[in-house]
């Protein structure tokens, strides 16, 4: 007998209990912009500029020892971060003066420099890797990495609006602001490295989101058509239950594969595994309980989404 984790005869009404997830959507947005103005995102050394370098030591060290020690060897002032267990540090440096025009020879004199002084102040460690990016590029880099989210998001309201309706366009590009600043809020909460690998996720995740919300508006428009006498809040609430299996089967599947990832996998895919982690709640979240019941908010009626004399062909199997 297959398992079924949400009943066929599910009958949840999330319309009810929509100015509620209006009310925590709102705190939950503006608390990570909150947190963003405020505390800001960590960001890598992709985004920054300078040199990098992931240093595992025989047992945990002191940071203020270590950053002494980093600091007296005359490279620059140094940023330590804990990077994945208290053994190893990832070690900011910034690039040498001649390394933006090229000069790969100033920064291996730097690494070399702190990989002897390491040595001879803790014995052997291994530097499992080392990141330079110049000044020029992390500029080039936050530029891209940007519009890269904001042409996508353009790309869901248009992609959207053709599909369905405008107002199905704005409660999409809603819930996806929502979960886009979530995540990033997450980020300026726990100072988690802030990268490339990072803003890949949150493309992912904007990805997942609308595919999860194109399957509730769609069956939405449907049920519509179907049931032209019908309210708009009944309406929504039986394509939301009706689509709810495949939503909880889908979301439950991924979140299992990441938890997997984010307590095994490498440490070099921390940040991208809990950005997808979190943006899959969150998606989920808002698809069910925001983007469909905004849809009452922006006027939607049960006979809106389909114009007259369509609705009659329909009717009459035209």
């Amino acid at each position: 007998m297959p398992l079924k984790l949400v009943p066929d005869n599910t009958n949840i009404g999330f319309v009810r209990v929509r100015f509620i997830a209006f009310a925590l959507t709102v705190l939950l947005t503006l608390g990570s912009i909150g947190l963003l103005a405020t505390k800001g995102l960590n960001l890598g050394v992709d985004f920054k500029g300078g040199l990098t370098m992931e240093v595992e030591f025989k047992a945990p060290p002191a940071l203020d020892g270590l950053r002494t020690k980093v600091d007296s060897l005359g490279v620059g002032t140094s940023a330590l971060q804990e990077f994945g267990t208290p053994r190893n540090i990832l070690i900011r440096l910034p690039l040498p003066a001649n390394a933006d025009s090229g000069d790969q020879s100033a920064v291996q004199k730097v690494v070399a420099k702190v990989q002897a002084g390491l040595k001879a102040g803790y014995g052997e460690v291994k530097f499992r890797r080392v990141e330079s990016v110049s000044g020029k590029v992390s500029g080039e880099l936050i530029r891209n990495g940007s519009l890269a989210v904001l042409a996508s998001m353009a790309a869901v309201a248009l992609f959207t609006w053709f599909r369905f309706e405008w107002y199905f366009g704005v409660s999409t590009v809603v819930a996806l602001v929502h979960d886009v600043l979530v995540t990033l809020g997450f980020f300026a909460l726990t100072q988690l490295e802030f990268d490339l690998n990072v803003v890949a996720a949150i493309l992912t995740i904007i990805g997942y989101s609308l595919n999860d919300k194109v399957v509730i508006d769609d069956r939405i428009r449907e049920n519509l058509r179907k049931y032209r006498s019908m309210d708009i809040g009944p309406i929504i609430d039986l394509s939301v239950n009706e689509t709810l299996p495949r939503t909880v089967m889908t979301s439950l599947a991924m979140i299992v594969a990441l938890t997997a990832m984010l307590l095994l996998g490498p440490d070099v895919i921390f940040g991208f595994t809990a950005a997808m982690l979190l943006g899959i709640v969150v998606g989920t979240y808002s698809s069910i309980f925001v983007s469909s019941s905004l849809l009452i908010s922006l006027g939607v009626k049960s006979r809106a989404a389909v114009p007259e004399a369509r609705a009659e062909r329909v009717v009459r199997g035209k």
